[in-house]
């Protein structure tokens, strides 16, 4: 029995993993909009007829999350809570035919490049004159930029070439124009993002072109803040560092996986590098920038990585000191390379080695934390929460770097999407506390 009148024209968009699959719900939006569609992201008030899940099929965790989500707007469906469920993104493109046998209630599944099929399926129609434009589901004063799609990389571990094809660059022409429009819309901070960064360019201009796609977005008026995510080391452009180190836009910050820290390791990974190589890339990096914050991510317990290898990496973590790291336990995944060999490492290891290399970079970003009591940095505040006003240096990214608390008090107020000069007066683990200068 229904519990509420459901609005026939509007679609709730839930969107699972990554910034890649955000920003592709923005495109999604801003189509259904213009379709004369209500759309919200992830609506709290639950009106909504059509509901379309964009998913993620990673790794295990993340497939389970966007099973359960799909789940539950099927039973929601049930109960004349929802009248049309769609599935589109990474888990229908890689297992559209089992999801189909196994959950039939979904009224279709799509792909990761089925959006002319999605606004079909909805009786709407593709409009050309949009493409760039995003319905923006972050905080205003931010956003994501994806300059390219796919990944031609053959890394053992990764199921994304199943998922999102081969590399494919946007040019630099229709980036700098979407930049523009994010800057007319109030963004101020931007952050690039790929399956990889560093391979930007190679199909379109037969070169490494990320160095020239960021100088002709600094002259892009209204944006302060041009943020690297995702960048490969093998191969890497140090002609990008260069640009970073000239241009004061460019946030001196930079989003590195680089797996692991066993020679042996990365080469069953597939990675193209070794520790040694890894090791020199990044004091290369900080020899021109020392004031850059790198962040990596790490994997723990892939197949054959023994209690030395683990340690390996553990002593190259502490020897590197990243001032921002996370880690994944390894996720064994069909049709990947890493899938012919055997899953050895249990559950309960991978985990402790995980945890372990956290308790390390715990006490790694502490100290770094307290060194910067008492130096000022320029800050853009987020949001407003409790006793606080919380924002971030250019050495944070939103949802998974540190954050800089400003306490509220009679004398001070800060806009959220501002930026503030401070001083850190306190730090811990993973927050800094600051005053306004």
């Amino acid at each position: 029995m229904k519990t509420k009148t459901l609005r026939k024209n509007k679609v709730n968009v839930v969107t699972m993993g990554c910034s890649k699959n955000l920003y592709d719900s923005e495109v999604m939006m801003a189509q259904l909009k213009a379709n004369q569609f209500e759309v919200e992201h992830e609506s709290k008030i639950n009106d909504a007829a059509i509901v379309i899940i964009n998913t993620c099929g990673f790794i295990e965790n993340a497939k389970e999350e966007s099973i359960n989500t799909i789940i539950d707007f099927v039973d929601a469906k049930k109960n004349g809570l929802v009248e049309k469920v769609y599935v589109s993104g990474c888990l229908s493109e890689r297992y559209k035919d089992q999801l189909e046998e196994e959950i039939p209630e979904v009224d279709a599944y799509f792909g990761t490049k089925e959006l002319p099929n999605i606004l079909r399926t909805l009786n709407a129609n593709y409009k050309h004159e949009l493409v760039g434009e995003r319905l923006l589901t972050t905080p205003e004063h931010y956003a994501y930029l994806k300059i390219a799609e796919g990944c031609d990389r053959p890394c053992s571990f990764c199921a994304i070439p199943l998922m999102r094809g081969k590399h494919r660059s946007t040019s630099i022409e229709d980036l700098v124009t979407n930049a523009k429009s994010l800057a007319k819309k109030g963004v101020k901070e931007i952050m690039l993002i790929a399956q990889d960064l560093t391979y930007y360019g190679l199909d379109l201009y037969k070169k490494r072109a990320l160095a020239d796609l960021l100088k002709a977005l600094c002259q892009v008026d209204g944006i302060d803040w041009i943020r690297l995510h995702y960048a490969y080391p093998s191969g890497f452009p140090m002609d990008v560092i260069q640009v970073m180190k000239e241009e004061p836009k460019i946030c001196n910050y930079l989003d590195i996986p680089l797996q692991h820290g066993s020679t042996k390791v990365l080469k069953d990974m597939r990675r193209g590098i070794t520790r040694e190589k890894t090791t020199k890339l990044i004091q290369d990096i900080r020899n021109i920038i020392p004031d850059i914050a790198i962040r990596t991510t790490l994997i723990a317990g892939y197949p054959g990585e023994t209690e030395a290898d683990f340690q390996e990496m553990y002593d190259w973590v502490e020897e590197m000191q990243f001032e921002r790291l996370g880690i994944f336990t390894y996720s064994h995944e069909e049709n990947t390379h890493a899938f012919n060999f055997e899953d050895d490492v249990s559950q309960k290891i991978k985990k402790e080695r995980a945890d372990a290399i956290m308790e390390l970079q715990s006490g790694i970003s502490y100290e770094l934390n307290q060194q910067r009591i008492g130096k000022q940095f320029k800050v853009l505040i987020d949001r407003a929460e409790g006793d606080y006003f919380i924002g971030r240096s250019e050495y944070d990214s939103p949802e998974v770097d540190n954050e800089v608390l400003i306490r509220k008090d009679e004398s001070t107020y800060c806009r959220i999407g501002d930026f503030v000069e401070v001083e850190i007066i306190k730090a811990d683990h993973y927050d800094l506390y600051a005053k306004l200068k």
